[in-house]
C-alpha cells in the first residue's frame, strides 16, 4: 500500500522537531513563515512551499503545530492560501498544537461538507522528547480516524493514544500542561521555603527527588535548568499562561471552589508582567528566592 502524502505547517520548536522525526519515513511538504527553518527543512530533503495551500494541494494529510488555535484557522481558513484551497476531499488535517478544544470543534464543524476532516493529536514531552521518538501523542477523532493516522504518528513515537472524540486530545493536553505549570510552582515554593529556613537547596532537592514528593520539576527542572543555570526552555511565558488558561476554561464554574488552576493563572500572568510574554519560564524562580530571601538558582538576576 502506497503511503500517504504528508505535509506540515508550523516548524518551530515543537513543530519543527516533530516533523524531523517524520522526514525520517516520509517525504514531506512543508510551510512556514520563518525562511530560515523553510530552508533547513529543504536541506534536510523536505518540499518546501510558499503557502499552506500548496501544502494541501501536495497532502492527503496535513499536520499543524502553531503556537495557538487562532494560527490554525488561519492556515486553514485563509481566504486566499488556508489549507482548503489546496486539500482535497477526503484530505486529513491533524493538528498538534497545544490548542482550544471548542476552537477545534468549531473547525471541525465548518469543515462539514468539504469533505475535509480535522483531528487533534496534541504532544508532551518537550522537543528533547520529539527529538527522542518518546514524546506522548494524544488523538482525539472517531476510531476510523486514528486507524488512519496511527502509523503515520508512531513514526514520531511510539506512546500515542486514542484518548476520545474530537477535542478530546487538546483537553488532555491542557489538563496535563496545567499540572505541569503547577508542579513547577510548587517546587519552587517548596524548596524555597527549606532553603529560607536554612537548607541547602541541592540536598532539598535531592532528598525530595528520593521521596513521596517528587515530581517532573524536582526530577529534570532543578538539575538541568534551576541549578545549571540553563534559562533556555525555548517555552515563554505566554506560552504556558495560554496553556493554564486553557485548562481554567475547561473547568467553568463547576470547579469554583475546588480548583487551583485560577491561582497557577495568577503567577504566570505575572511572571508575563515582569519578564514579558516572551520570558523564559524559569524566571519565575524569582519571585520564591525573592520571598524566601535567599538565592537558588545559579544564573544571575
Amino acid at each position: 500500500m502506497d503511503k500517504p502524502r504528508i505535509g506540515y505547517v508550523g516548524l518551530g520548536v515543537m513543530g519543527g522537531a516533530l516533523a524531523r522525526r517524520l522526514l525520517r519515513e516520509h517525504k514531506l511538504t512543508v510551510f512556514d513563515l520563518s525562511p530560515e527553518r523553510c530552508a533547513d527543512f529543504a536541506a534536510l530533503g523536505a518540499t518546501v512551499v510558499g503557502s499552506p495551500a500548496e501544502v494541501g494541494a501536495a497532502s492527503d494529510i496535513v499536520m499543524t503545530c502553531l503556537p495557538t488555535s487562532t494560527q490554525v484557522r488561519e492556515v486553514i481558513f485563509g481566504d486566499n492560501d488556508g489549507l482548503i484551497r489546496g486539500l482535497r476531499p477526503g484530505g486529513l488535517i491533524v493538528d498538534q498544537t497545544s490548542g482550544a478544544t471548542a476552537a477545534t470543534r468549531a473547525m471541525a464543524a465548518e469543515l462539514e461538507g468539504t469533505g475535509i476532516e480535522l483531528i487533534d493529536a496534541p504532544v508532551s514531552g518537550g522537543a528533547p522528547g520529539a527529538d527522542a521518538g518518546t514524546i506522548a501523542i494524544m488523538v482525539g477523532g472517531t476510531p476510523e480516524q486514528y486507524a488512519r493516522v496511527a502509523p503515520v504518528l508512531t513514526v514520531i513515537s511510539p506512546n500515542i493514544a486514542h484518548v476520545g472524540p474530537l477535542g478530546a486530545g487538546h483537553t488532555l493536553k491542557a489538563v496535563n500542561n496545567m499540572m505541569s505549570a503547577a508542579n513547577r510552582l510548587l517546587a519552587f515554593e517548596a524548596v524555597s521555603i527549606a532553603a529560607a529556613n536554612g537548607l541547602d537547596p541541592a540536598i532539598v532537592v535531592d532528598m525530595i527527588n528520593k521521596s513521596s514528593g517528587r515530581n517532573s520539576a524536582t526530577l529534570a527542572v532543578f538539575p538541568n535548568n534551576i541549578f545549571s543555570g540553563n534559562f533556555e526552555a525555548r517555552f515563554s511565558m505566554a506560552l504556558m499562561e495560554k496553556d493554564v488558561a486553557l485548562a481554567a476554561e475547561l473547568a467553568g464554574n463547576g470547579f469554583e471552589h475546588l480548583t487551583l488552576t485560577p491561582l497557577i493563572l495568577r503567577n504566570y500572568r505575572m511572571g508575563i508582567e515582569r519578564f514579558g510574554r516572551n520570558g523564559d519560564i524559569h524566571e519565575m524562580v524569582r519571585f520564591y528566592e525573592e520571598a524566601a530571601g535567599v538565592k537558588i538558582a545559579k544564573k544571575t538576576a
